[in-house]
């Protein structure tokens, strides 16, 4: 009952005042620390930057302890400032648009900084509505304590929905015309919002993205990303920032231009609402996270629209080195359901490389796309084909799609994976030859794809050093990575970096079992070195 009378909305203290109120209501295991209750605004603003790291980090002595006192204790990120884009004059009858959060467990100091920017760093009048949808967090209240802050409504999933249900429950209430989409760990600069309104106020079909800065995972230091950079993606569905060719720079006479880009992140993006409902929404049937963001691309792209890269509109985003939250059914098999119902509904033919550079998705359940299929008749979407040529010719098609699949053999034995002890990643070892049902054994299939990768699942055979004797273990497949390039010749698997050969040689007690998957100089007389692939 101490916390002072709020100042005046019209007040400049009210945002430190109501972010310094939520802090304490939010956080009230840190009041023992107080010896005097906050009386000022001043007070609460000293409790948010520098009382609050030292209750979290004596209770909470863990690394996500640790980052969430630097995203307390660290103030907003220092505008970043565009000559070229202050010279820029937009509409002035700008519509105020809904923005929409989705969350899951997200850690209040990291959710309240998004906030905080948002509303310290754009015209008030342009903000319709902040909707937060918290996607059954863990602790109700993290979603209930910032509608206190001005604008903010809260939304809260009864189970887990993931981010592109959660999105859409988001977008149904919304009362703005346009929707803005933030991901709940970023920071917004000044000015970051008029230029993606007025580029959709001009033609309500441009879906229009930020550049996409970065917020260092560790301390909150803001750093620049370059500006002439577009997204683009493999056959495997990946995702990767790409700079522009020089003959597109050449084209770009002035650098504020919008920037004409095959696919976006996905994270942040502002759409007309009405396009929005047009165009489908998103996929429901997409579970947690993943993949959306090539569905919607395609989308937007076959079925009349564009998508945008505005270099005057600037957010910083925290990118995390591993998702903070479970998948249900893991992070690999929920991706590959959703990029495999991508490739089913939008890429025709071409969803044959895809396939070539993820085998193992040809297995996995995706679920019924009638639904989506339907919607792309009914919208007369254009073909796959005139994507690429018109909207990303520069993706090369391969020559081959996948070399082959089946079992790894020396022999009567066949390479396999071998899980143990709860292991994260399985050992490779030689093993009998087995099959199950009359089917070989999954741990002994392998999958030799055009990508030049020998996989199993989205595991991939990589050496660790380039160097003879060098151990080849299993890794995550990451495309380009020259650890895990391989080809085949005559009775070789070469590693092509290196041009050492795949063998196995002898530890332990020296028998049959103590085999170690390596890497050596090739020599054809080595029997150790003759591996036959075999089609299952």
């Amino acid at each position: 009952q101490w916390y002072p009378d709020p100042p005046s909305q019209d007040s400049g203290n009210y945002l430190t005042w109501s972010a310094g109120l939520d802090l304490c209501l939010g956080l009230g295991f840190c009041v023992p620390f107080l010896s005097v209750p906050p009386t000022s605004p001043h007070e609460i603003q000293h409790l948010l930057l520098h009382k609050t790291k030292l209750c979290l980090c004596l209770i909470m002595p863990s690394v996500l302890a640790f980052q969430i006192c630097f995203a307390w204790k660290v103030s907003l990120v220092l505008c970043l400032v565009f000559p070229r884009c202050t010279l820029l004059v937009y509409c002035t009858d700008l519509p105020p648009t809904s923005i929409i959060i989705t969350f899951h467990n997200e850690a209040r100091s990291t959710l309240l900084r998004t906030i905080r920017s948002v509303l310290n760093r754009t015209p008030m009048h342009l903000i319709r509505e902040i909707i937060l949808v918290d996607d059954f967090s863990n602790d109700p209240d993290d979603c209930q304590q910032l509608i206190k802050l001005p604008k903010v409504k809260c939304l809260r999933n009864n189970e887990r929905q993931g981010l592109v249900r959660s999105r859409i429950r988001g977008a149904d209430i919304a009362q703005g015309t346009t929707l803005t989409f933030l991901d709940s760990h970023c920071e917004v600069n000044r000015d970051w919002l008029q230029p993606l309104l007025h580029r959709v106020k001009e033609d309500y079909t441009r879906v229009v993205c930020p550049v996409i800065d970065i917020i260092n995972l560790d301390t909150f230091t803001y750093i620049e990303s370059a500006s002439e950079l577009r997204g683009g993606f493999d056959w495997s569905l990946h995702f990767q920032w790409e700079q522009l060719s020089p003959e597109q720079k050449a084209r770009r006479l002035d650098p504020t231009e919008p920037i004409r880009t095959p696919i976006i992140a996905g994270g942040l993006f502002v759409i007309d609402k009405a396009w929005f409902d047009y165009l489908g929404k998103y996929d429901m049937d997409m579970d947690i996270w993943g993949g959306e963001n090539f569905e919607i691309s395609f989308r937007v792209w076959m079925c009349g629209g564009s998508l945008e890269i505005v270099p005057c509109s600037r957010v910083g985003h925290v990118f995390r080195k591993k998702h903070p939250y479970v998948f249900p059914d893991g992070n690999a098999n929920t991706y590959i359901k959703n990029t495999k119902r991508t490739a089913e509904v939008w890429m025709d033919e071409y969803k044959q490389y895809y396939y070539a550079a993820r085998p193992f998705a040809l297995e996995r359940p995706f679920g019924n796309v009638e639904s989506r299929l339907d919607l792309r008749k009914n919208l007369r979407c254009q073909s796959f084909k005139w994507y690429l040529e018109n909207v990303y010719p520069e993706l090369s098609i391969p020559k081959e799609s996948s070399i082959q699949k089946g079992n790894i053999r020396q022999r009567q034995k066949c390479l396999e994976s071998q899980r143990q002890n709860n292991q994260e990643t399985p050992n490779l070892k030689l093993s009998p030859c087995a099959k199950v049902k009359g089917e070989d054994a999954k741990s002994q299939v392998w999958a030799f794809t055009y990508t030049q990768q020998i996989l199993q699942e989205e595991l991939c055979l990589s050496v660790i050093t380039l160097f003879p004797g060098a151990p080849v273990v299993l890794a995550l497949c990451k495309n380009g990575d020259d650890r895990q390039r391989w080809t085949k010749t005559g009775s070789h698997i070469e590693h092509i970096a290196s041009h050492l050969c795949l063998d196995t040689d002898m530890f332990g007690d020296g028998t049959e079992n103590g085999k170690e998957i390596v890497v050596n100089p090739c020599e054809s007389s080595l029997m150790s070195q003759h591996w036959d692939m075999v089609s299952s």
